[in-house]
């Protein structure tokens, strides 16, 4: 194994400390456990956002933790959720009397963490809601999920939730947003190469040089099958057949993320980005908004997914408002 690291048990503490140093204007750390929250904290009016989940997918969730986004993101080990008590205490740091939003994606860890300590909040008077995210089209079940994975899409829920709570709204509002994402949006992605987890030190799997896996999950996790690599275009297609198949877009604008998996360099992930606009014009499908980037990654995997939001007017104008993270801007990565 090759990395620039120090100790293996160290990686997510010496990460998130590295993070809000280079951000101190925007970030802070807390003592406890590894968690970032904002430096200037929301108004006591507005509702708190907090997500989450194993190290390893950088930016997220850290990096999308500002104004317009998140209040606070809890992370755990590579790959592992987060501990209930740890998620308590990122919702201490940020709760206000509008309540707490949770943002988890379905991974059977974080549903129970984030349930658990949402219970806990609840108790102790801080109103607490979440929702999940599943919007990976790929695999109904896997050894990680009981129905569908929750990946990259789970931006736009911090996006789009994370602006209707700057705006204002209600604990039941933030919430209704959020569940419009997941409702409209959906995902899959592909990898040619796996990752390595650092305490494993080895990769997760193997493919040979001339194989890929379609339908892989963020943490390595098995996909629809396995074949032959094809081209940037033909595997852009398996994908998006995929998702236009779970949703009807036809006539609908949506949001276009393509997210790099951690090694896939920009000049694949915008070939990749060509082709899906092409076809999507040629089916009636109109992109409002692209985001090509690294967004929600697999540490060193090189892959790629395609998440697609359909879009109504509420939507247009959430992911429009301005946000200001480390990892998203007012117009993107």
């Amino acid at each position: 194994m090759k990395k620039f690291i120090n100790k293996v048990e160290d990686v997510e503490e010496e990460m998130t400390e590295g993070l809000a140093k280079a951000y101190p204007d925007q970030l802070e750390k807390l003592d406890y456990g590894t968690i970032i929250c904002r430096k200037n904290k929301k108004a006591n009016d507005k509702v708190a956002l907090v997500s989450g989940g194993g190290s390893g997918h950088e930016p997220a969730h850290a990096g999308f933790v500002g104004e317009g986004m998140l209040d606070a993101a809890v992370a755990g080990t590579v790959y592992t959720s987060p501990t209930p008590d740890a998620i308590l205490e990122g919702i201490h740091a940020v709760k206000t009397d509008a309540g707490v939003l949770l943002v988890v994606k379905n991974y059977t860890g974080d549903v129970m963490n984030f349930e658990l300590a949402e219970e806990m909040a609840n108790d102790e008077g801080i109103k607490t809601v979440h929702v999940v995210s599943n919007d990976d089209v790929a695999v109904e079940n896997s050894s990680f999920t009981v129905g569908r994975r929750g990946v990259a899409g789970t931006l736009f829920i911090h996006k789009c939730a994370g602006a209707k709570a700057e705006a204002g709204g209600t604990l039941e509002e933030v919430q209704a947003v959020a569940q419009k994402v997941i409702d409209n949006v959906r995902s899959m992605g592909a990898a040619i190469k796996p990752c390595t987890v650092p305490a494993a030190g080895k990769p997760g799997f193997e493919l040979a040089e001339d194989e890929m896996e379609v339908g892989i999950g963020i943490h390595g996790e098995p996909g629809v099958h396995r074949e032959k690599i094809k081209t940037a275009n033909e595997t852009a297609d398996i994908l998006l057949d995929k998702i236009l198949a779970d949703i009807d877009y036809t006539g609908h604008e949506v949001a276009l993320m393509v997210n790099g998996s951690g090694a896939t360099p920009l000049m694949e992930l915008y070939i990749i980005n060509n082709h899906v606009q092409d076809v999507l014009k040629s089916k009636g499908i109109k992109v409002y908004r692209t985001f090509v980037g690294n967004y929600m990654t697999s540490i060193d995997m090189a892959g790629f997914s395609l998440s697609l939001l359909r879009l109504d007017d509420e939507l247009k104008t959430l992911l429009d408002a301005k946000a200001d993270t480390p990892a998203w801007k007012e117009f993107g990565c």
